[in-house]
């Protein structure tokens, strides 16, 4: 399937584990499209913000079961990249805040 550059990148994911990776190895983590591969992802993300990538890492996630009362249904499948970055390069999210 090919996919948009921009319909690659879902959202960067920021939480306190991901600002360790962030901190002490040079990672970022962002939710991406369930059928973008490592190579659509790497392009993205240096042609969105500008950044050399060395290496990505891909997670992919379940959805797992929910039930309300009777009714049940599967929560929605996600797809996580890693992306180390090479030292000295950084993507700012809150860079006007």
């Amino acid at each position: 399937m090919a996919l948009h550059v921009t319909q690659v990148l879902v959202r960067p994911l920021i939480t306190e584990k991901n600002n360790l990776g962030r901190e002490h190895n040079n990672e970022i983590v962002f939710e991406v499209h369930r059928d973008a591969n490592k190579p659509q992802i790497k392009a993205a993300v240096e042609q969105l913000f500008g950044v050399e990538v060395e290496d990505v890492r891909t997670i992919r996630k379940l959805g797992k079961l929910r039930r309300v009362g009777k009714y049940s249904g599967y929560r929605v499948d996600t797809k996580k990249a890693i992306v180390k970055l090479p030292e000295g390069a950084n993507i700012d999210f809150f860079q006007g805040v």
